[in-house]
This record gives C-alpha cells, structure tokens and sequence, in this order.
C-alpha cells in the first residue's frame, strides 16, 4: 500500500531492483486514501492556490484501500487465505513468519499481534490490553504513571505487551471487518507543521505545528476480532524501528544497521563459527574469538536467502574463522558463498 506521492516512485524502485525475486505479477501495488487537513479552528488549510493540503489516512486505511482497490477479490482469484501486515520501518521485521502464522492458526485466531516487552515502564509504546473485555492497544499517552509502573507478583509489568504494528489476520476476518466494521474505525487526530498558502497567496513552511492531520490506526480493528491472539517475541531479534535521522539517540539507520548486524553475529555464533572481534563480550567471553585476529570487529551479514532465522548455517560457517564477511546466494549456482568484506 502506497500514498499518492510515494506510488510512483515505489513502481519504479521495484522495477529497478528486478522485483526483488519475486514474479512481478505477485506484487500489487494500491494506493490508500486522503483526508484533507485543517487548521486548530477546523478550516481547511491550502497547500497551494486552489489545492486543498490532503494527508494520507493512516496505516488503519488499509481496510477501505483493501476494498476499493479490489484486493480481496485479488486474493480470492490467488487463493490467499491468511495476510502479513507490519506497519512501521522495522530493518527486524521477518516477512510472514511461519512460526506466527502457525502459533495464529494453532489459536484458530481470526486476528494476531506480535509484541514485545516494554524496555521500561514510561517507555514510549502503546499496549495490548483488554479494557472492559474487549482487546485494544492503549497509547503510553493515555496511560498513568501508577498503572504503567504496576507490577505482578512475579515482578514482570503489568501492562507489558508492547504493540509493534506486526499483525495476522485471516482473510475472512478482513471481508468481514471491510463489509460491516470500517465506518466504526475513528480518525485519531495528529498535529502537524503543514505548509499552506497565506492570505498574500505565499506558501509558508511553519516552524512549529499549525494544523491537524486525521488518521485511523490499524490495529483499531482488534476491537471486532472473535479469536484474538498474541505472540511474544524478543525485542533484539524482531524490533529495531527506524523514526529519526543520524545525530538522533536511537532508532536511526545506524542502530538499525547495528541491530541488524549484531543479530546475524548470533546467527553466525550459534552455528559454531569464530569471529575476528576487539569487544570481548561479543568474542572471547563466549569462547568463539577466532585466534589472530588482531583489532578487527566482527562484521557478518547473512542474506535472508541464505539464512531466514539462522537455520541451515553449521554445515557452511561451523569451526570457520570469520573477519568481516557477508554470506550470499551465488546468483549461478544458487549455492550460499562467503564473500569477505573490505
């Protein structure tokens, strides 16, 4: 699913990347809707002369997208019965985790979310919680301190479950929840600098938010799912989200390239190879640092070709001393290969 400004350019980056693999009649593309945006009185804000500024609306558009855009007849056509969503850049995310799907279909669940513990109790993440029996993520902003920082007698947080945006749904559920539950989605409001025309017809670019953007969340539909399951997974392993430039403490290109690395380390230590590393809590602690490696850290990455959750690596990787390598499908033979990195 696409916005009307990023359509375009998302054809052309999978035409240019050869679809990535995969058969280019397998991949749809759609575009969800627009709402305009207002300013703090409610009137409608121009973008530029005679142009309404308009806002995507939200990831919960997917459902009203799914279903103008015919993509539910699309699945039926394909035989699709069961649909990975994740809505937020997460370099962690495992595209249509097996495991998930069947903890879901194990369930009988009709609706799933993965989750996370929550890193500290004021972290800023909302959670999955029942609120008078009916499932539904509460946002940290809702939250009191008293009930974020409550503790069960094992002394693990009450309200833990960190939402993620990474959900199952069974494609039943979504026709349904398309037919009879789309109109109850709210809009949820969210303050934005919008640019907008003056009234000398300048375009002007706030310094500080001037108007409202309305959007529906995806996850609002837990509300209307009659089999409602929920998987934990570890953070280090699944959720590295990327919200903010370099320069910025956490969760820009850098720590996700450090998370991503870091995890394809274990994969590679799990499987018995040694690796060149200066950290010795990443190396020698663990009894996997590689003799005569000097200073060199290690640096490994594993194509998602090669190695999905780091099953298969022993045979390729076991007793192997490693200096920064990246481990690919050999595009002719089809065979994975180490290829060392400068």
């Amino acid at each position: 699913m696409t916005s009307e400004h990023t359509m375009e350019p998302t054809r052309k980056f999978f035409a240019k990347h050869g679809f990535f693999g995969l058969n280019e009649r397998n991949v749809v593309f759609f575009e969800q809707s627009v709402i305009p945006c207002v300013d703090v009185d409610g009137k409608v804000i121009l973008e530029d002369k005679f142009k309404i500024a308009t806002a995507p609306d939200g990831n919960g558009g997917l459902y009203r997208a799914l279903g103008q855009n015919g993509m539910i007849d699309d699945m039926d056509r394909r035989g699709i019965d069961m649909i990975h969503v994740y809505c937020v850049d997460n370099i962690l995310v495992k595209m249509a985790d097996p495991v998930f799907v069947g903890f879901c279909l194990e369930k009988n669940a009709n609706c799933g979310a993965k989750v996370v513990k929550k890193a500290f109790p004021e972290e800023p993440v909302g959670v999955i919680c029942q609120v008078n029996g009916v499932y539904q993520v509460v946002e940290y902003s809702e939250i009191s301190s008293e009930t974020a920082n409550r503790r069960n007698s094992d002394g693990e947080l009450t309200f833990n479950a960190g939402n993620i945006c990474n959900h199952f749904f069974s494609k039943e559920f979504l026709k349904t929840l398309i037919l009879e539950h789309e109109q109850e989605l709210i809009y949820h409001i969210a303050k934005k600098k919008i640019p907008f025309i003056d009234a000398n017809g300048v375009r002007q670019n706030p310094a500080t938010p001037n108007g409202i953007k309305m959007e529906k969340f995806v996850f609002d539909v837990f509300q209307f799912s009659t089999n409602f399951a929920v998987w934990e997974v570890l953070r280090e392993e699944e959720f590295s989200p990327l919200k903010n430039a370099d320069g910025a403490p956490k969760d820009t290109p850098t720590t996700s390239r450090g998370d991503l690395l870091n995890l394809h380390k274990q994969f590679a230590l799990r499987a018995g190879a040694k690796l060149c590393n200066s950290e010795a809590t990443n190396g020698a602690s663990n009894g996997h640092a590689a003799a005569g490696c000097g200073q060199l850290k290690a640096v490994v990455e594993i194509s998602p070709l090669v190695s999905y959750f780091g099953e298969g690596l022993t045979e390729l990787l076991g007793g192997k001393e490693l200096n920064p390598a990246s481990i690919e499908r050999d595009p002719t033979t089809g065979q994975p290969k180490i290829t060392p990195l400068p």
